[in-house]
């Protein structure tokens, strides 16, 4: 199923994370990556294209806007 553009959850696909359509790369695997390797280097290790790590971000974007923090009891 598509849930964001380029992206699907596929319950028989990486336990269901959503990953870039057409591949078996997970969203957090390129974020995380991210975050030590440049865009072209994180292209070249999965083979996305600089379009599929974009919605990537765009995603993840969404997915934080979204979350709700919850304060725990004691902290």
């Amino acid at each position: 199923m598509e849930i964001a553009p380029r992206i699907i959850v596929d319950r028989n696909i990486c336990h269901g994370a959503p990953v870039i359509m057409g591949t078996r790369v997970p969203i957090s695997i390129i974020v995380g990556s991210l975050a030590g390797m440049s865009m072209q280097e994180v292209m070249c290790e999965y083979e996305i294209t600089h379009e599929d790590i974009q919605a990537a971000l765009a995603y993840a974007a969404e997915i934080v806007t979204k979350t709700e923090l919850i304060e725990l009891a004691g902290t």
